[in-house]
């Protein structure tokens, strides 16, 4: 089979321990997104199967009419919504997902912190004045005695605030009604609105799901209550504030300050974006999963996928209605 690789960013892939495993088939890695669809189009023409990294890629009706030979997608990561279920099986195209409990939350909530501590202690502004010949110039925040505020108590949610108990914050929870009920059981605070639990959190972070029924739930309103010593952490996804409120909110100073991994568009080039230029955000690219352990789990699971595909027996196939039509 020829196997195409979108969008492996920092070429890992190809060093991956699960790369040898397709040596009798034919392999092409690409490091870029494309996203026009009669380039992308032409990049996979010949694919018989693709590996998508993450949601990097969207796949939507269009794309797939026009990609006859394709047999199979291997799709890495636990998000679903970039891709038309329908029309893949319409034509007949399996798609095969990691199998469940194989994705693990560790590296984002390691990253949450990062940028919880490099925002509230200045880190990248100190670090740089430090290589400029100068000295100490801001002073930081201490968390200790601080409240977090964790809007959605999941696997993610959860463990950040543990680090946060352990840093003595009190832990403060919003969300749906499970993550209520969790963060009660937890010992931790749920306000009694959701304004309250804005309001009050001096660092607030975001770890809900990303799909229709959170997109745009943190509105301008929300962010509005902030404090303005306060600090948004968004390693989740940017959907799911308002459109164009962040931005908006920061000029005005509530919250005081953002740290963000996601974006609307990604990859963000050229350093287009308008969060890259405020002095009161820290911002990096979409690093919330990116360790070595995550991306050799998320390439096992679509090699995995793809031989027993090539072997004419499908495991952890996500439209199992196409089944029939092979």
């Amino acid at each position: 089979m020829k196997i195409v690789v979108l969008d492996d960013y920092p070429d890992v892939f190809r060093n991956s321990a699960s790369f040898q495993r397709l040596k009798d088939h034919e392999v092409v890695v690409f490091r870029d997104t494309e996203k026009n669809p009669d380039k992308l189009a032409a990049r996979l023409k010949d694919a018989d199967a693709v590996v998508l990294t993450q949601e990097r890629t969207e796949f939507p009706q269009a794309l797939v009419e026009n990609l006859p030979r394709l047999k199979l997608i291997a799709q890495t990561g636990s998000h679903r919504h970039h891709f038309d279920r329908a029309a893949c099986t319409e034509h007949g195209i399996l798609i095969c997902v990691a199998p469940p409990g194989s994705t693990k939350a560790y590296s984002t909530a390691e990253l949450t912190w990062g940028l919880i501590i490099a925002s509230l202690r200045r880190l990248p502004y100190e670090v740089q004045r430090l290589k400029e010949g100068y000295w100490q110039s801001t002073i930081g925040t201490e968390l200790h005695g601080k409240t977090l505020g964790i809007y959605g108590l999941g696997k993610i949610g959860g463990m950040v605030a543990e680090v946060g108990k352990a840093f003595g914050m009190n832990v403060t929870c919003w969300g749906r009604e499970n993550s209520k009920k969790r963060a009660r059981e937890k010992g931790y605070e749920v306000p009694d609105s959701c304004e309250a639990f804005f309001a009050g959190a001096d660092v607030l972070t975001l770890h809900l799901f990303a799909d229709d029924s959170t997109r745009g739930i943190v509105m301008a309103a929300d962010l509005a209550c902030m404090k303005p010593t306060s600090l948004l952490v968004n390693t989740g996804r940017m959907r799911l504030i308002e459109d164009g409120a962040l931005v908006a909110a920061l000029n005005k100073g509530r919250p005081g300050f953002a740290a963000v991994d996601v974006y609307d568009e990604e990859p963000v080039l050229g350093g287009d974006h308008p969060l890259l230029n405020m002095p009161n955000a820290l911002c990096t690219p979409h690093l919330g999963y990116a360790v070595h352990e995550k991306y050799e789990s998320f390439y096992r699971a679509a090699v995995d996928n793809i031989l027993a595909f090539a072997s004419g027996k499908p495991v952890n196939v996500y439209n199992q209605e196409v089944l029939g039509t092979h």
